[in-house]
């Protein structure tokens, strides 16, 4: 093995990774990615949906909300995304914003910060894409953490969910950014833009295009979908102010000879961002590389036929990403003179630092919404990738693959959508407590963290533990899903409680195998820090 003799110049850089220098670190924008497939694009029939939590502000908690019958004239309370710096992290509070009519019954589902799954399978994943300011508007009461709890509390399909909350959120405001829903059932999956009112106005105004079944799709911070075609509502799906709104404000010209284009007119800039539109492309292009999509592009089919089926297992992978050996590696220009004379990669390279060092090191990209930026990033909170299955019962055929921390380095374990609870650890907030062997979150981020000083390096003690682990949980469904079924035929009870059980137990194998991580690497790497 070559051994890399590495300069003082280079160790002055390495200081200045863990030290910065006096320069600041860059602000967390919202940064999530989304990939979407079709039941005829997945490898088993599943329809698929996922998202990157790219905010570490965000709560670290995972609870299992229960469905519940409520009392007629019964309310329903509203809350908003707030910051919160009063305790040892800063993170995001909730703040009233007001109530609503509560429904008679509600469903199960599992809750992280955006919720994830209900009990009928129904799923979410999300991406901000922000649009223009001018549109937001603090007037309404529903914001989009908000909205998936409502969507999942009260729908059974995409469609259902996506005309109730566009109902709701005409009604009762929409009070956040531009946001993109991504959204699941057994049957199909859809994504959903919405975007605010205006200054001071209460409503909405919201487009939802259905992913052909044989595709998949991405959405990554920017606005995707395009012209709509409401002749056609198997597809396409919109608030009846779509367009009307749009040439009221001058964002589209009804005779200016081109199509509206819900984009265009309500996330323009969303086509200007590399950090953007790189995503975009990567992500379709791992899955079709034969359509040779260009890198340099700002505009990409809305979905595609990917070359091969796709497993959960294919989006961990994707969502693992760094543009690693492309044009648009972030590491690829920090090198080091080896033994035998050869330029090797440094150790000390990782594609998670700051953005703002990345052009003080002459590193592709930097921060903004123009700068270049991959799929995992250090300040993911969670990452989730859901299977909605038709063929299987409900209760062990909707499952949340769920991992905690950098997506580059997690391990997800599956969460079912017929769970009665999680581990304690899970449903304790990382970022109340800061840090916690309380809180399973910190196992996961601390080897995060503590990876991406010599990512050259710990890249391979943290596959040794990752790819195993994920490998057991994903050949193990079979087996349960089979147990399952066959309990649920008998005693749904006992089912409920076997798969709580099989979430408990991948969950507890997990986070004690991260943390044992953690303190390999603190022990393995003691003098090279």
């Amino acid at each position: 093995m070559r051994r890399a003799s590495v300069s003082v110049g280079l160790l002055s850089i390495g200081s200045l990774l863990v030290s910065v220098c006096g320069i600041p670190v860059a602000e967390q924008a919202p940064a999530c990615t989304s990939i979407m497939v079709g039941s005829k694009a997945s490898t088993d029939g599943s329809v698929m949906t996922s998202h990157t939590c790219d905010s570490h502000r965000t709560s670290s908690e995972v609870v299992v909300v229960p469905g519940t019958a409520h009392r007629p004239g019964s309310r329903r309370s509203l809350t908003k995304r707030s910051d919160d710096d009063s305790g040892p992290m800063p993170r995001y509070g909730r703040r009233p914003t007001g109530e609503i009519p509560q429904v008679a019954e509600t469903f199960a589902y599992i809750a992280p910060a955006y919720a994830a799954m209900n009990e009928r399978q129904l799923a979410i994943g999300e991406s901000t894409f922000g649009g223009r300011q001018q549109l937001h508007s603090d007037k309404g009461l529903i914001d989009c953490e908000t909205l998936t709890r409502l969507m999942l509390e009260r729908a059974t399909t995409a469609r259902e969910a996506i005309r109730l909350g566009g109902k709701l959120i005409e009604q009762h405001g929409w009070c956040d950014e531009g946001e993109a829903l991504t959204i699941a059932d057994p049957q199909e999956v859809w994504l959903m833009e919405i975007v605010g009112p205006g200054k001071d106005a209460v409503g909405a105004v919201w487009a939802a295009r259905r992913i052909p079944d044989d595709h998949v799709s991405v959405v990554a911070n920017s606005a995707r979908i395009g012209e709509i075609d409401l002749s056609k509502p198997d597809f396409f799906m919109a608030s009846a102010n779509v367009t009307k709104f749009a040439a009221e404000q001058g964002y589209w010209d009804p005779n200016g000879g081109r199509p509206f284009r819900f984009y265009e007119a309500y996330n323009p800039s969303g086509r200007t961002s590399f950090a953007a539109t790189r995503r975009e492309w990567r992500v379709l292009d791992l899955l079709a590389p034969s359509l040779k999509l260009d890198a340099n592009s700002n505009v990409f089919p809305f979905s595609v036929k990917p070359e091969k089926p796709v497993g959960p297992e294919k989006i961990m992978e994707i969502f693992r990403d760094t543009f690693e050996g492309t044009d648009f590696d972030m590491v690829k220009d920090l090198t080091v003179t080896d033994d035998e004379g050869q330029s090797v990669k440094s150790p000390l390279a990782n594609p998670f630092m700051p953005y703002e060092m990345n052009k003080l090191f002459k590193i592709n990209g930097g921060w903004g919404w123009r700068g270049e930026r991959p799929t995992a990033r250090w300040y993911c909170m969670y990452a989730t990738v859901t299977q909605s299955r038709c063929r299987l019962p409900d209760p062990v055929g909707g499952v949340v693959w769920f991992g905690y921390g950098n997506p580059a380095m997690t391990t997800y374990v599956p969460l079912y959508a017929g769970i009665a609870d999680l581990p304690q650890d899970f449903k304790t907030d990382g970022r109340t407590t800061g840090f916690s062997r309380r809180s399973a979150w910190w196992a996961f981020n601390r080897v995060a963290t503590l990876a991406a000083h010599r990512w050259g390096e710990m890249r391979v003690d943290v596959a040794e533990v990752r790819d195993p682990l994920q490998e057991k949980f994903l050949a193990d469904q079979e087996e349960i899903a089979a147990a399952a079924g066959k309990l649920l035929a008998k005693d749904p009870a006992k089912a409920r409680a076997y798969l709580t059980q099989k979430t408990r137990d991948a969950c507890s194998e997990a986070t004690g195998a991260y943390w044992n991580l953690g303190d390999l690497l603190w022990t393995k790497y003691d003098e090279k820090w």
